[in-house]
């Protein structure tokens, strides 16, 4: 068993370092710099804003009640609509199912499978290479937000700082969730892609909202349960953030992650036993 263990561990990292340089070069990761770069083009332009005279932070009332938001609520709101709700889902659909689909696209699967590896080493490296090739472009796009917005307003850069790494960890937990899980759909479905969109941008955004017991399948509902823990709090917010996550879980920060590493760790597992035992025909 342990002679098995160290033969798959040593077969997937010989596949990440072939993967990981095919990622980093590939369109997707072009993709994938736009996408990450939109937040900090908008940080970039509210920092602008703020040196003009005109601008005090206001943005209204609220029940009667002047609110404003300050650096580090402007940066926890941007994490949550620009990074959890769009960033983190749509890496993981179109860098996850394209783990295997885009060899089988390709026709380099049978080279990869003729290789005298488990089937599902090849899988596990390109996951391994997927965690990487987004951390490395996303995880430093978050960082450059948060030095160009927290200071905003007077809000101070140390005393957030805490704040920023339980941002990070929560959003490396999304890309490594979602990424197994469309790891799944694409070794498993004909479509990966296109079932993939339709999990994030149609079903995710619907059961969350639902009562009962369907948001219990959603990625999304977990993260929600932890983002309040990683955005600040405030009256600033209040409303804001209630608006934002509608949904609350009960299940705690413990329960969430929990829950999150069961999904991730199932999907990854199943995805591993699909492509170990499917046949891939080419050009199907």
């Amino acid at each position: 068993m342990a002679d098995s263990i160290a033969s798959f561990r040593g077969a997937a990292l010989r596949v990440f370092d072939l993967g990981i340089g095919q990622m980093l070069w590939s369109r997707r990761t072009l993709f994938m710099a736009l996408v990450a770069g939109g937040p900090v083009l908008i940080a970039v332009l509210l920092r602008v804003l703020a040196a003009l005279p005109v601008f005090d932070g206001g943005v209204g009332r609220i029940d009667g009640r002047p609110v404003s938001l300050d650096g580090p609520d402007i940066f926890g709101l941007m994490i949550w609509t620009f990074y959890l709700r769009f960033t983190v889902p749509v890496l993981g659909v179109f860098y996850g199912t394209a783990l295997i689909a885009d060899e089988v696209e390709d026709r380099t699967i049978t080279y990869l499978f003729t290789r005298p590896v488990a089937r599902g080493a090849v899988l596990a490296g390109k996951y391994l290479a997927y965690l990487v090739c987004t951390a490395v472009v996303v995880l430093p796009s978050v960082m450059l937000v948060y030095f160009l917005v927290v200071p905003l307003l007077g809000g101070s850069i140390g005393r957030n700082f805490p704040v920023l790494l339980l941002d990070l960890g929560l959003i490396g937990t999304g890309l490594a969730v979602y990424g197994a899980v469309f790891a799944l759909v694409g070794a498993w479905f004909r479509r990966p892609l296109l079932t993939g969109i339709v999990f994030v941008f149609g079903w995710e955004p619907i059961v969350v909202v639902l009562p009962g017991y369907m948001k219990y399948l959603s990625v999304a509902y977990y993260l929600q349960g932890l983002a309040p823990h990683a955005m600040p709090q405030g009256d600033a917010l209040s409303v804001i953030q209630a608006a934002l996550t509608s949904v609350q879980t009960p299940l705690g920060t413990g329960g969430n992650l929990g829950a999150l590493a069961i999904i991730g760790a199932a999907a990854l597992a199943a995805a591993i036993r699909v492509v170990g035992r499917r046949e891939y025909v080419l050009g199907q």
